[in-house]
C-alpha cells in the first residue's frame, strides 16, 4: 500500500511517500480502507519535534512516535478480526488514531474496535468521507474544552482564533448550546465566520477585544495564543478562560454526541483545501503557515 512515513524530524521534507505491505487486523482490530485523511495542526507539530524528546514522551505518556502520519480518516472497513462485535465489512467509518503507531496518511490503517488507543465509529450518512475525515480532532478538542465551562443557555462566549479547526467546531458547538458566541479572526475570515451564524465577528488587525467594552462569561483561546491574564477586563467575574492547550481526551460518546449534531445538521465540517496523497508535503507547508480556514484534508483514494 502507499503511505506517508517519517522517521526523523524537520521540515515537510522528512516526509517520505512509500510503499508498505498492507497491514493484517488483529483478532481485535477493524482493517479500514482510506478514503480520506487529514493534516492537523498537531501532525505539523509532531514533525518538528526531535526524536529525542518524543521517545522519552512516550515512556511517560504510553505513546510511540508515528511511523505512518495522520490522526485522522474515513474510509471503508475491508476487513475485521474474529473479535470484533459491532464492525462489519463494508461499513463506512471514521475516527482517530491517536496513540497508534501507524496513522491514517495511507491507503490502508488498522484500528482497535474500543477504545484503547485511537477512537472509532460509523460515519453519518449525510456527509462525505471528505468531510468526515476532519471531524474527529478539531470536534472532541472544542467539545471537550467547552465542557469544562459547564457552557449554559444564554451566556456570552468568545472563541478567538475563531476560524480554524478547533474554532469554527467551537462556535457551532457554544452556539448549539444557547451561547451568544462572538468569533475573533482575521479580514480574510470575516465572511466565514459570519456564514457560521455567530453573534459577532472581530477583526484582530483592527480591534483589539480586550479593549472593548464587551464583557463574557467564556473566553476560548482556540489557537493558543492569548494568556487568562491579558483578558482579565472583558471576562465576567467567575468567568472561564479555556484554551486549546489545555489537556483534551478522545471519547467514542464524544464521537457519538457529534454524530448526533450533524445528522440533524447543527455542525458541519469547514475545509480549506485538499491535498492529494502524494502532496502531503505542500499540505504541510500550508498548515505550518497558520493561516487555514477551517480543516485541511488529504485524499487517499
Amino acid at each position: 500500500m502507499k503511505a506517508v512515513i517519517c522517521t526523523k524530524y524537520g521540515s515537510p521534507e522528512v516526509l517520505k511517500f512509500a510503499e508498505l505491505e498492507r497491514p493484517i487486523p488483529k483478532q481485535n482490530e477493524v482493517l479500514i480502507k482510506v478514503i480520506a485523511s487529514s493534516v492537523t495542526r498537531g501532525d505539523v507539530n509532531l514533525r518538528k519535534i526531535p526524536r529525542s524528546i518524543l521517545i522519552p514522551l512516550g515512556f511517560l505518556f504510553g505513546f510511540k512516535p508515528m511511523k505512518i502520519t495522520g490522526v485522522e480518516f474515513a474510509g471503508i472497513v475491508e476487513a475485521i478480526g474474529s473479535d470484533v462485535k459491532h464492525f462489519n465489512k463494508s461499513d463506512h467509518v471514521y475516527g482517530t488514531t491517536t496513540g497508534l503507531e501507524y496513522g491514517g496518511n495511507a491507503e490502508y490503517v488498522c484500528v482497535p474496535e474500543t477504545p484503547q488507543k485511537g477512537v472509532l465509529i460509523k460515519k453519518p450518512d449525510n456527509i462525505s468521507f471528505i468531510e468526515a475525515a476532519v471531524v474527529p480532532v478539531g470536534g472532541m478538542t472544542a467539545l471537550h474544552i467547552l465542557r469544562k465551562a459547564s457552557i449554559q443557555k444564554g451566556q456570552r462566549v468568545l472563541i478567538y482564533g475563531a476560524s480554524g479547526s478547533v474554532g469554527t467546531y467551537a462556535v457551532q458547538l457554544a452556539k448549539y448550546f444557547g451561547a451568544e458566541v462572538t468569533g475573533v479572526c482575521s479580514t480574510n475570515n470575516l465572511e466565514m465566520i459570519k456564514s457560521l451564524d455567530t453573534l459577532n465577528a472581530i477583526d484582530y488587525h483592527k480591534e483589539d477585544f480586550r479593549k472593548g467594552t464587551n464583557s463574557y462569561d467564556i473566553i476560548f483561546d482556540a489557537v493558543g495564543k492569548i494568556t487568562k491574564s491579558s483578558c482579565k477586563k472583558v471576562l465576567m467575574k467567575n468567568g472561564h478562560f479555556l484554551s486549546v492547550k489545555y489537556p483534551t481526551k478522545e471519547k467514542v460518546e464524544y464521537m457519538i454526541f457529534l454524530n448526533e449534531l450533524i445528522e440533524s445538521n447543527k455542525l458541519k465540517p469547514v475545509i480549506d483545501r485538499t491535498y492529494t496523497l502524494d502532496k502531503i508535503r505542500e499540505a504541510h507547508s500550508y498548515v505550518e503557515q497558520g493561516h487555514k480556514k477551517g480543516n485541511v484534508v488529504i485524499t487517499v483514494e
